[in-house]
């Protein structure tokens, strides 16, 4: 069956990434020159990334907010974050920008934040496996 009892863990995990990606989101799209010039990062991409983000979030926050959830839909959500964490070191190594040393800061540190959000929602994935059949 694909819809399960969420865990505990995998709601507020949901929930923590929406709300992060909901911050983070706001702030690059009203804050896009500041963080352009700070970073040394093209405008364009930090928009980009902004409006991306906040779409993601508000889905997030719903789906963290629900007791029941599609295991396809979490699965998805681990997908669109391990491609975010690829795409942002991707930046860096490939070197299709060229950030100052804060920039390259905040594109390591955004990503390896994203990689805790994906450990805890596996964790909270599994754990809501167990925790269903427990209770039929």
């Amino acid at each position: 069956m694909h819809t399960l009892n969420a865990s505990p863990l995998l709601r507020r995990a949901l929930l923590a990434d929406g709300l992060v990606g909901l911050a983070t989101g706001s702030l690059l799209v009203l804050a896009t020159g500041w963080f352009a010039e700070l970073l040394a990062l093209p405008r364009e991409l930090l928009l980009a990334s902004g409006w991306a983000l906040l779409p993601l979030g508000v889905f997030l926050v719903w789906l963290g907010s629900c007791e029941q959830v599609n295991r396809l839909l979490v699965w998805a959500v681990l997908a669109v974050n391990a491609l975010w964490v690829v795409d942002s070191l991707l930046l860096l190594v490939a070197g299709w920008v060229e950030p100052n040393l804060l920039g390259h800061a905040f594109i390591i540190a955004q990503a390896l934040l994203v990689v805790l959000f994906i450990e805890l929602e596996l964790v909270g994935l599994k754990r809501s496996q167990v925790w269903s059949e427990q209770i039929q």
